[in-house]
């Protein structure tokens, strides 16, 4: 028994889903970059049994097929500047097998996609004392993938979030922010990962967050990853994504 003769509290069993997220562009208000002025914080939700059965297995056989070997992590900034691991990119009839098969690889993952952007050009401007544009994702984020969890009957069950760690200071930083936000929106277990661990899951997200981003800026633009996400966003009854799946402000 524990103290006060009072029987142990009985724990929350494990839910049926996990939870990656991951990061585009500069989440301090002091530099606004003109050309990416946004925040942005991609939640991607995955069924563990996809994620064993499924996920894992498509991106072996991608990393396997493209590099000989699955140790590499894929990063979507190294990807787009063709630099370290992939600047094999920089042939073009490399580049012309290759990224097929990976808009084909994000098309196929089965996943259910939360996305919050924060406009800190419009955020600077319109309040006097801004949030931090990261804490403000992270609540927006989490009510949104709380909501979606619930109705997938997830309701009193433990769900792993996974973060990649960004250093210690901001790692403790986050786990504050995310305390106070578990206050009111509970269910959550959050966990900081090194890239190095190379999560097929967490890169999955850093491949989601910056398209996300350049279609809020200029929706007019041609985006093929944006369009290959698009279907992946959790949606309203009617099949709204907006203020659902994505979560723009202000």
């Amino acid at each position: 028994m524990t103290p006060g003769n009072q029987p142990p509290s009985t724990p929350p069993s494990f839910g049926d889903f996990m939870v990656f997220v991951d990061e585009s562009g500069d989440h301090g208000l002091d530099t606004c970059d003109p050309a990416y002025p946004v925040f942005v914080l991609a939640f991607c939700i995955m069924r563990k049994s996809e994620y064993i059965d499924v996920i894992t297995p498509a991106v072996q056989r991608f990393k396997f097929k493209h590099f000989g070997h699955d140790l590499v992590v894929l990063h979507e900034h190294e990807i787009k500047k063709a630099k370290g691991e992939f600047a094999f990119l920089l042939v073009p009839a490399k580049r012309e097998a290759f990224f097929p098969e990976l808009n084909a690889l994000m098309a196929t993952t089965p996943m259910t996609l939360v996305a919050v952007v924060i406009r800190k050009d419009k955020l600077k401007e319109q309040y006097h004392k801004p949030g931090n544009p990261y804490h403000l994702a992270l609540e927006y984020g989490l009510e949104r993938v709380s909501k979606w969890l619930t109705s997938q009957g997830q309701a009193g069950k433990l769900t792993p979030l996974i973060c990649e760690s960004r250093g210690r200071k901001e790692d403790d930083s986050l786990e504050l922010e995310f305390r106070r936000v578990a206050t009111r929106v509970s269910g959550f277990d959050i966990h900081f990962v090194d890239k190095r661990a190379n999560l097929p899951g967490l890169q999955i997200a850093d491949l989601v967050a910056r398209p996300i981003g350049r279609h809020v800026i200029d929706p007019a633009q041609e985006n093929r990853a944006y369009t290959i996400l698009e279907s992946k966003f959790r949606r309203s009854p009617e099949g709204q994504i907006n203020g659902y799946g994505l979560k723009i402000f202000p």
